[in-house]
């Protein structure tokens, strides 16, 4: 499994330990919950989940991408 450093305030650092400690968790699962909550998902998991939501609308892969076209534009749009 990749290792990875960050750099957090004392305080930051401090409160997560502290989380960790009372959940009886480690720093690492809770940083992985806390991506995985915010929607930070694996190139894998993240096309099943579009293809998901693609079968539920019933739509095929060329009307999804050309909704999808349409409203990033007119959300760009001014």
């Amino acid at each position: 499994m990749p290792r990875l450093t960050i750099t957090l305030s004392d305080a930051r650092h401090r409160a997560l330990k502290e989380a960790a400690a009372r959940r009886r968790q480690s720093i690492a699962s809770i940083i992985e919950e806390s991506l995985e909550a915010s929607g930070i998902k694996d190139s894998v998991s993240a096309s099943a989940l579009v293809a998901r939501a693609r079968e539920a609308a019933g739509m095929t892969a060329d009307e999804a991408m050309a909704l999808a076209v349409r409203e990033t534009r007119a959300a760009r749009s001014p």
